[in-house]
């Protein structure tokens, strides 16, 4: 009886982690006051443009392509904004520098690569939206 008692208490842990992971995933969090860009990132900005979306991602990602494909199309859409993607495969130095602790992580960043907002998984549109909207000098595609 206690292997079953085990078994339900195991069951039950894995349950509300499956719950929690599942509630973060894609949520706006708020930025990482004072991260230190690392050179391969400073690489991808643009000072020209109001915000860059930067995404981290892996090359075994499948959570990556639909993130890529929708960041592209809200780039493409909309007026200061612009979508580069970096593969940290092989710079695990750079995701730790960065703090991110999953791929995709989707990073916000201003011209001057001060952060101003994170996703964690593939974001929700219309979150993202909302979130950048303070940001941007136009309509939101």
């Amino acid at each position: 009886m206690t292997g079953v008692w085990a078994l339900l208490g195991a069951i039950a842990v894995v349950a509300v982690i499956g719950v929690v992971l599942r509630a973060r995933n894609g949520r706006v969090r708020a930025a990482r006051p004072g991260v230190r860009l690392p050179d391969p990132v400073r690489a991808l900005l643009d000072p020209n443009t109001h915000v860059t979306l930067l995404q981290v991602s892996t090359t075994f990602c499948a959570t990556c392509r639909q993130t890529k494909a929708l960041l592209e199309d809200l780039a493409h859409r909309t007026e200061g904004l612009r979508h580069v993607e970096l593969d940290v495969t092989d710079l695990p130095d750079v995701a730790a520098e960065l703090g991110v602790l999953r791929a995709p992580t989707t990073l916000a960043l201003d011209g001057t690569g001060a952060e101003l907002l994170r996703v964690g998984g593939l974001p929700k549109r219309d979150t993202l939206i909302a979130a950048l909207r303070p940001h941007l000098p136009g309509p939101i595609g």
